[in-house]
């Protein structure tokens, strides 16, 4: 872990008007940031250069340590951002990453050329869901919202075959090139093992939010799968509690 030597006071990005944090322009160097994502509970996501920041403070709940081990693993076998460095901002952690091609596949952009974008989540998730999980860690299975099973939910659906599982396969995690195809995946924090439907019910619900309903089918013929729905509801409720 490395501790820079920066200056704490932020400054404001005029074009996003967000505070941006000292730490960010410390690692910048020479180059600007530019402010990519932003969450609702107030982590932020910038560009410098060839490479990503992630800051977040401790109080969102996101734990970028916990993420920067599973990129670790996870990094060398599917294409996910290699990390670089990690430290503490005072109440906030960062994550340097080296950046991937491509870009969020969300967007106006994305939602004028939706069919692309659906079959790069899709493309994305069969890529995550064929990596081999012999040697995944068991206990970051049991850390992941996937592997709980809370006595309120009931009986949880049997696992056909249990698959490594992106644990947030909302759309603006998988990432697109100009030309409309799937070139990566972000966000990795919640990385287990488990049933597949625990990325599908939440990604298909995603689509919702990000490119209108009425486009589950859409999703689920292009990964090859027909609707579950009793797991979909199973896991949607899942999510519902746990995240």
């Amino acid at each position: 872990m490395t501790e820079p030597n920066f200056d704490h006071r932020p400054r404001l990005n005029t074009l996003d008007v967000v505070v941006v944090p000292g730490v960010v322009y410390a690692l910048a160097g020479e180059r600007e940031p530019e402010l990519v994502w932003r969450n609702d509970v107030g982590g932020l996501t910038f560009r410098l250069g060839e490479r990503f920041l992630k800051w977040n403070p401790v109080s969102t709940g996101i734990d970028l340590e916990r993420e920067l081990v599973r990129l670790r693993w996870l990094s060398a076998r599917h294409p996910a951002p290699k990390p670089i460095d990690y430290g503490v901002d005072g109440d906030a952690q960062w994550m340097l990453t080296e950046a991937l091609p491509g870009v969020l596949a969300v967007g106006d952009r994305w939602r004028a050329r939706r069919p692309e974008a659906i079959r790069a989540i899709a493309t994305g998730l069969r890529a995550i869901h064929a990596v081999p999980i012999h040697d995944f860690p068991g206990e970051w299975a049991a850390e992941a919202w996937v592997g709980r099973q809370p006595s309120s939910l009931g009986t949880r659906p049997p696992i056909e075959k249990p698959v490594l599982i992106h644990g947030d396969a909302c759309a603006p995690n998988t990432l697109i090139s100009e030309e409309g195809l799937w070139t990566g995946n972000v966000d990795f924090g919640d990385l287990g093992v488990g049933d597949r439907w625990a990325d599908l019910a939440i990604a298909s619900m995603s689509l919702d939010w990000n490119f209108g309903e009425g486009h589950h089918q859409e999703f689920f013929d292009t990964y090859g799968i027909e609707p579950d729905e009793e797991r979909i509801r199973y896991y949607r409720a899942l999510w519902d509690l746990e995240s």
